[in-house]
């Protein structure tokens, strides 16, 4: 395996360090028995806390948080009862499942490896990270498209150009997490948290009114610097200390990359054609003040929106339709047998993933009953609060619990209606804009999405990774992860505040004070 950096790996304190916790790491349990020993442990915590009374009040409900046993008759039953719904309504495998099968068309027609041949051609050798990490940046518009296709693309890119296919999986992984909350384009999530805040702002000021891209400016800004220093970390740190991991994955199921013939590329025109056309006319549908693909207040960009809806439904078509019109101009698909089959190979490979999946969902759906994540994000809020920091000190104290919080607590919209009603008001009687506390919750949401086995989509990347490291596990992930989260955590808290400092817009009809000026 050629590598294309010269630089030596790292050494001394940072190389054992990593070493250590890829050792550590990779001596845990699979997946799939961490996540059912978690829950046992919650059914545990549950047990013992269940009568006990907390002082934190629940800002959901207004009243003291409980802790529900989950041990108890009734709790049981109903877990036995609704164990089969809580697998199959478990979000992100549904996404995984349906974006897969389009995606397994694509590729084993050989659309996806014709597009990559093309595309590797017309990317320069010294910008493939920084291109790989824009790329994992802005599909946070198109939800959890990043996860299910720019992070696999990415292994097989850099594996394509000579480079450690890890390295490659790393730097999109911290794009498309790491990196959640810096995109130049608006999505839903902006919505999402914007009406959260102002429903905790109006705690403090029942007339304040929040723009849902009151830190567009920001997240923008965070994009380029985000691209600079996952570049930065993937070549001088991820990449040098990958050096000696030879690569003994199966990779002769790994997309070929020889040139490209008349042929194939007549028929990739065609199809992405097609693909283009349908986008086309998909943004026709949706532009209409009275489309279908809106939103009932006309928004395009609101979780309520049809059009949000279908991202993942949208994914699969737009992989699955060229991916047929190429395999069938070229060849490799003769029937639509041949279709069904490369479907059924797609599902193949994520057998592993469903079965870490089952038992994600059943921890994640107690951790939830239990109200234990509440109770936590509630106590360490009010230490926080308890503390009177400075003011740029505490916005650096969100930062770092959110982070803390996001270890336990994945989803970013549940985190924030915990945090929410206490982060805001609190800094609104310090003179902070509720702005500004969302920023900073957003760069702590963020940063530690790279480093928790329990957020949901962590196992699949280590799947990703096993395809040319056989022995990956969730040591070595943390340990590639480790450098962008502690780098974003910290250098990110540190661009927020010069942001601050320069006084630069944090977005539309915002500010850094309260009452604003």
């Amino acid at each position: 395996m050629n590598q294309s950096t010269e630089t030596a790996p790292p050494s001394g304190a940072v190389a054992r360090f990593l070493n250590g916790i890829e050792r550590v790491g990779n001596k845990l349990p699979d997946p799939a028995i961490i996540f059912l020993s978690a829950m046992l442990l919650i059914w545990l915590l549950s047990w013992m806390l269940s009568g006990t009374t907390f002082d934190a009040i629940d800002p959901r409900t207004g009243e003291a948080i409980v802790v529900h046993n989950l041990l108890s008759g009734d709790a049981l039953a109903n877990f036995l009862a609704s164990m089969v719904k809580t697998f199959t309504g478990f979000a992100p495998l549904g996404v995984v499942l349906v974006a897969m099968l389009g995606v397994g068309v694509a590729e084993h027609s050989g659309y996806i490896n014709t597009g990559l041949k093309l595309m590797l051609k017309r990317t320069p050798q010294a910008l493939l990270t920084p291109s790989i990490i824009l790329i994992a940046i802005v599909s946070h518009t198109a939800t959890d498209a990043g996860y299910v296709l720019v992070i696999p693309i990415a292994g097989i890119i850099f594996y394509a150009m000579g480079r450690h296919p890890l390295a490659g999986i790393g730097a999109a992984f911290a794009g498309v997490s790491g990196g959640f909350s810096a995109n130049f384009i608006p999505s839903s999530i902006d919505p999402l948290l914007q009406s959260f805040t102002q429903s905790a702002a109006q705690i403090i000021d029942p007339e304040i009114a929040v723009n849902p891209l009151n830190n567009w400016f920001f997240t923008s800004a965070s994009s380029l610097f985000i691209i600079l220093l996952g570049w930065y970390i993937t070549d001088k740190i991820i990449e040098p200390r990958l050096k000696n991991t030879e690569v003994d994955g199966d990779t002769n199921s790994l997309p070929s990359f020889d040139e490209v013939n008349a042929k194939e590329k007549k028929a990739f025109l065609a199809a992405s054609g097609v693909m283009l056309a349908g986008i086309a006319l998909l943004i026709h549908a949706a532009s209409g003040e009275d489309s279908a693909l809106r939103s009932p207040s006309g928004a395009l960009t609101e979780f309520s929106a049809p059009l949000m809806q279908s991202i993942v439904p949208l994914i699969f078509l737009l992989c699955w339709i060229p991916g047929a019109i190429y395999g069938f101009m070229v060849g490799t698909f003769k029937s639509s047998k041949d279709m069904i089959d490369a479907m059924s190979k797609s599902m193949g490979s994520m057998a592993y993933y469903i079965v870490m999946a089952f038992f994600c969902a059943l921890f994640i759906a107690a951790f939830s009953q239990s109200n234990l994540g509440a109770l936590l994000a509630i106590e360490g809020a009010e230490v926080l609060k308890a503390l009177a920091l400075p003011s740029s000190v505490t916005v650096v104290g969100i930062i770092f619990l959110t982070a803390f919080v996001n270890l336990f607590v994945g989803s970013s919209s549940a985190k924030w209606a915990l945090l929410g009603p206490i982060f805001v008001p609190m800094l609104m009687q310090l003179g902070l804009s509720p702005d500004l506390t969302q920023a900073a919750y957003r760069v702590g949401d963020s940063s530690s999405n790279i480093i928790t086995p329990l957020m949901p989509y962590f196992p699949l990347v280590v799947v990703y990774c096993q395809k040319y490291v056989k022995n990956t596990g969730i040591g070595t992930l943390i340990a590639l992860m480790i450098p962008y989260s502690i780098a974003f955590l910290v250098g990110w808290s540190i661009f927020l505040l010069a942001y601050w400092g320069l006084g630069v817009p944090l977005g539309l009809q915002s500010s850094y004070i309260y009452p604003a000026g």
